[in-house]
């Protein structure tokens, strides 16, 4: 079916008329809007009326958008708070890792100082795990008989006595340390010269110096070192501090407990001593001096080893 055009436009000079006719009433009338404002009351009220229809009109999409907005921003902070835990837990074990090599750095400028000093063979060890037996205090250490560790070889680090080479394979041994319950260690006190011998009393418990008498020189604050003789330990080195004397005069003995001067369960790295009394005897009169360790009530004492 054919539309045949609106009679107000239809083919001919009368319909070419009529067309400049409505172009001109239109762009006179868009131009006294232009100058006039005269249609703006009217978009007004229609603005006003056709603006909440608009609004319920946009309101499905707002509403999926402002969805998805929430959706996305909420799965980025999680995203972004996952990284930032996973972060946090790497920056802190590199502070931890960084603190630990602080600590031991400073602990092998200390072996080393007084690796320089000592008149002998030292050898570098490292304590690679405690054995399984909650009975003994012992530690294992990477050194063996392929490095030169002979049984008996005492360990040592800045502060002192750690403990005894007592049983050695070829890459490893085991070393019973000052705390193991019976192991002795021959001293002197550094104060007067006075010989004993301190014995381990087991894990956590203090030392003990026996076999004492009453009217034994001794004072809580008194350092022990080593005294040599026994040919195992070179002399001077420290080995604890006494911290409580109980004396019985009924059975004249004293019963006198110490403290080792060397954390035993602080540092991985110590020395190894290699000393041969045969060899080093001479030599031992030559130790460097020490630092004097200061103790309350008393002169300065010098011992090897105490810092």
């Amino acid at each position: 079916m054919q539309h045949s055009a609106p009679p107000l436009f239809r083919q001919g000079v009368p319909a070419l008329v009529k067309l400049i006719v409505c172009l001109s009433i239109s762009i006179t009338l868009m131009l006294i809007d232009f100058r006039f404002k005269a249609l703006d009351p009217i978009r007004d009220s229609l603005n006003w009326i056709l603006r909440p229809l608009e609004y319920v009109m946009v309101m499905p999409r707002n509403m999926y958008e402002a969805t998805s907005d929430y959706f996305t921003t909420r799965g980025t902070l999680d995203r972004e708070n996952q990284t930032m835990k996973i972060r946090q837990a790497e920056l802190s074990l590199l502070a931890n890792q960084s603190e630990f090599l602080v600590v031991e750095n400073q602990n092998l400028r200390q072996l080393m100082d007084l690796q320089k000093q000592l008149p002998f063979k030292t050898l570098p060890v490292e304590i690679l795990f405690n054995p399984t037996n909650p009975m003994s205090q012992r530690i294992v250490i990477n050194r063996g008989s392929t490095d030169g560790l002979k049984q008996g070889n005492p360990i040592a680090n800045d502060a002192g006595i750690l403990g005894q080479v007592v049983r050695l394979y070829s890459n490893s041994a085991e070393v019973s340390l000052l705390e193991d319950r019976d192991f002795a260690v021959p001293v002197q006190v550094a104060r007067n010269g006075l010989r004993a011998s301190v014995f381990g009393a087991g894990r956590g418990n203090p030392l003990e110096l026996r076999y004492l008498p009453v009217a034994s020189d001794l004072e809580v604050g008194d350092i022990l070192i080593t005294s040599g003789i026994d040919g195992v330990y070179p002399p001077g080195f420290a080995v604890a501090v006494i911290s409580r004397i109980e004396r019985n005069a009924d059975k004249n003995s004293s019963n006198v407990f110490c403290e080792p001067v060397t954390p035993v369960n602080r540092y991985r790295q110590a020395l190894a001593l290699l000393y041969d009394p045969q060899w080093d005897a001479k030599a031992s009169t030559g130790y460097p001096a020490a630092p004097l360790t200061n103790t309350p009530g008393r002169r300065q004492t010098r011992t090897r080893g105490m810092q």
